[in-house]
């Protein structure tokens, strides 16, 4: 996936957790708030992680297309 899709789940995610932290109207409303907050650090981490699988996929292939060349 690209990175942006990961950083737009992270923002949807925040804007919630204010939304639900201030307008909603369940007892538990700001408990919810901050349990939906977290997920953005989450989401993000997760994006960081794929980022960083493809980079090293990408070097070993590099790698071994220059050991096929040698």
């Amino acid at each position: 996936m690209k990175p942006i899709y990961y950083f737009l789940g992270a923002g949807i995610s925040i804007a919630l957790s204010i939304y639900l932290f201030v307008f909603a109207t369940s007892p538990n409303h700001e408990l919810a708030g901050i349990f939906v907050g977290l997920w953005a650090p989450t989401i993000i981490g997760i994006g960081i992680y794929n980022e960083l699988i493809s980079i090293y996929e990408e070097i070993v292939y590099q790698r071994k297309q220059r050991e096929g060349k040698q």
